[in-house]
């Protein structure tokens, strides 16, 4: 009988806490693997794990990813009917933008997981699950908010909620962005259902 999408979703997350592929696991208090449901119709990839989400070993739990989950919640969504992760699941020493040989030893973890996962839609959160999944020349200015096929999955690409966080003017946009992509999984889900015979 196959391993169920959680049980193998389990797997990646044991080979992330014990994971020494790059200098990020010599500062981690905890690594990140993410977080959510096996089955979700929507993916969130942000960037990499925070302070408190180094300290408690889960994603988006410091001020932006509250800002993301209560988005969530007000789209008419569950924080658990989602999967939530980075493209980095070690913290970058001080914040800093992880670096292309981190990101490199690290992004096979995500795509083994949206693998698993398989989401109807991806919500990019930043430019750099934007650049490693969509395309290393786009400016998240110019497609936030506009659906992106790639390769057979979709893609809807928004603002980190650090971001923000420190530019409030920015919010309705994210709020905006992020009821309009899970509204768009499922749309993208019910048609699906009811091709089927």
């Amino acid at each position: 009988m196959p391993e169920s999408a959680a049980a193998l979703l389990e797997q990646i997350a044991a080979q992330v806490r014990a994971c020494t592929a790059c200098g990020l696991c010599e500062g981690r208090s905890n690594a990140v693997p993410g977080e959510g449901s096996a089955s979700s119709l929507v993916a969130f990839v942000g960037e990499g794990p925070g302070g408190d989400e180094d300290q408690q070993g889960r994603p988006f739990v410091g001020r932006s990813g509250q800002l993301l989950r209560r988005t969530i919640r007000e789209s008419g969504w569950q924080e658990e009917d989602v999967f939530i992760c980075n493209v980095v699941k070690c913290r970058p020493p001080n914040n800093r933008d992880p670096l292309p040989e981190e990101i490199s030893a690290c992004s096979h973890y995500l795509h083994a997981q949206l693998a698993i996962v398989r989401p109807k839609l991806i919500v990019t959160l930043g430019r750099f699950s934007l650049n490693l999944l969509v395309g290393s020349q786009l400016k998240i200015t110019e497609v936030m908010g506009r659906p992106i096929n790639k390769g057979g999955l979709t893609f809807v690409p928004t603002l980190h909620p650090a971001a923000v966080l420190r530019n409030q003017n920015l919010l309705p946009d994210f709020q905006k962005h992020i009821r309009g992509a899970l509204n768009l999984a499922l749309k993208m889900h019910s048609a699906e259902q009811g091709a089927q015979p």
